[in-house]
């Protein structure tokens, strides 16, 4: 089944939406993306990743992302499920929500993109889409890529958290250790040379030494 892999650029394909007729790429312009999709509208896990994901909205702008999420329904469909959405988030129920949901009715994208979950079909047999989350930088890139199946909801504070991490590790020579969140210690990367590793941090590390030899360096952004 065709999909992307990770350093692949997004395709620049055409879609209609809840915001109109886009081009991914004029979409996205200079911004990072992310592209996040749902088996099917009006469903209550899909309603609730929506509404969670509307409220983080505000919070994905700070960070120069723009959100665009898919389902395999109608235009008209979206609308009226955006109704819902913001009804559960306790909010007016109007039909736009913070971000566009694009149109797939007849699967060709979900297809391209490789985003069918081959277990979970509608009423005719038909492969609903899975809960793929990528995020793409400002290359068009693909940066990251999730893949949940259709029964279980994805932890959008976790997407916040890894886009926080790609952003950083971006344009900063280190890596993020298991279970990191923002201002915490951070690791350089390997192939630094210590010596050049000083010059860049030059607020200091610590090192971790392990009884194979290795060494580990730790860089705190911002130290209490």
């Amino acid at each position: 089944m065709p999909g992307l892999l990770l350093g692949d650029e997004a395709p620049n394909f055409e879609a209609d939406t809840t915001y109109g007729r886009i081009r991914f790429h004029d979409f996205l312009g200079d911004s990072w993306g992310i592209l996040f999709s749902h088996p099917r509208d009006f469903t209550p896990v899909c309603t609730t990743e929506l509404g969670r994901a509307a409220k983080l909205a505000p919070e994905f702008s700070k960070r120069n992302v723009k959100m665009i999420a898919l389902s395999i329904d109608s235009v008209q469909d979206h609308l009226a499920w955006c109704k819902d959405i913001n009804a559960y988030n306790g909010n007016e129920p109007t039909e736009k929500l913070p971000f566009p949901i694009i149109a797939d009715a007849n699967r060709e994208l979900s297809v391209q993109l490789g985003m069918l979950d081959p277990d979970e079909r509608d009423k005719d047999g038909l492969p609903l889409t899975a809960r793929v989350v990528f995020i793409f930088g400002p290359d068009k890139k693909l940066k990251l890529s999730v893949l949940y199946p259709a029964t279980t909801g994805r932890n959008f504070d976790e997407i916040l958290r890894v886009v926080d991490s790609l952003q950083l590790t971006a344009y900063k020579k280190v890596a993020t250790p298991v279970d990191w969140k923002p201002d915490t210690s951070v690791m350089v990367i390997p192939s630094l040379p210590d010596d050049e590793a000083k010059k860049l941090f030059p607020a200091g590390i610590f090192t971790k030494e392990l009884p194979s030899g290795k060494k580990y360096l730790r860089y705190t952004p911002h130290p209490k």
